[in-house]
């Protein structure tokens, strides 16, 4: 009896399933690299050694091969520079430092070898240093957000090569010199939506940004100058567009407007000529803006225009009708 009892414990042993750890060690050894490079923060107090990584906070593991393929660090007290051992992370698809104001120093040029990144935000913390060209490499990449940091410099040429790119965020920053000409000729299926806003970005937008078709541009409060007339268009299909507080300057009367317009904010520039009767038309326009420019004449009765107030048209040369003061 007792040999027959110990042939089923066998016998059962060889049938349970081997349990092992799932993180692979050396992405264990990297993340514990990076916790000791930010001084061990309590954000990151379940990184403990030999413990499953794959369950610790701010990872995610890939399902198939249990490596780790995401690392968001979000709204965590931390001081430090970004360190440089997220880029021995090579199945990484997301990189997310974001609202940490301790956060310093350049962006780290190890990111670049991770060559499988889609998602990358940077953002809300003080990084400084250019905006890395390194990014143009990184052909896997869909979101890339920069914004609410202290970088300077210009705006580098190449990521408009990035293929898949569905948003490029780079507002909130110091960057000056011009729109790059080559944003009027990106590689991907569909342009990015462009948010460069709150910068120091001058010159002319340049013409080749009229040959493709944007869904979302923010080039408000810089110093861009000029005529953007050739934005717009019955064929285009843009959906917002805010271009205040610049100094564009050209005449509005007949500009044509997709259908698919939504948001058009011209506030603060040296805008001349009259409203277009053509925004009459425009069913999903929610908001308007055009106070504070040079425009003259009978605001268009119709459409949406009547639903906005007096603080959307105010401060023109001698702009009148609902909802300004009868002609």
């Amino acid at each position: 009896m007792k040999v027959f009892i110990i042939f089923l414990f066998y016998f059962f042993s060889l049938s349970l399933p081997s349990y092992s750890k799932r993180c692979n060690p050396e992405d264990e050894k990297v993340l514990l690299q990076i916790k000791l490079a930010l001084d061990n923060p309590y954000h990151l107090a379940s990184w403990i050694p030999d413990t499953e990584c794959c369950n610790w906070y701010c990872v995610d593991c890939d399902p198939i091969n249990n490596r780790i393929n995401a690392l968001t660090i979000f709204q965590a007290n931390i001081s430090g520079q970004i360190p440089a051992a997220v880029g021995d992370l090579p199945f990484l698809d997301k990189l997310i430092f974001r609202h940490i104001t301790n956060i310093t120093g350049e962006i780290p040029s190890a990111i670049a070898k991770l060559s499988k990144l889609r998602m990358v935000r940077l953002s809300w913390t003080n990084l400084t240093g250019p905006v890395p060209s390194f990014f143009s490499k990184l052909t896997t990449l869909t979101y890339l957000d920069l914004s609410f940091n202290q970088l300077t410099g210009s705006i580098p040429p190449s990521l408009s090569l990035l293929p898949n790119l569905g948003a490029l965020h780079l507002d909130r920053n110091r960057l000056t010199g011009t729109i790059p000409e080559s944003f009027g000729a990106f590689t991907g299926l569909s342009p990015p939506d462009l948010f460069l806003s709150h910068n120091q970005l001058s010159g002319p937008v340049p013409k080749s940004l009229g040959n493709i078709n944007f869904s979302t541009i923010d080039f408000s409060r810089n110093r861009l100058a000029g005529d953007i007339s050739f934005l717009f268009g019955k064929a285009k299909t843009l959906q917002g567009a805010d271009f205040s507080r610049n100094l564009f300057e050209f005449d509005i009367s007949k500009l044509e407007f997709p259908e698919t317009l939504s948001v058009l904010d011209l506030n603060h520039n040296i805008l001349k000529g009259s409203v277009p009767v053509g925004l009459t038309t425009l069913e999903n326009l929610q908001q308007f803006n055009v106070s504070y420019n040079r425009l003259c004449g009978q605001i268009p009765v119709g459409g949406k225009l009547q639903s906005f107030t007096y603080a959307e048209y105010f401060h023109n040369r001698c702009l009148c009708g609902a909802p300004l003061p009868a002609c």
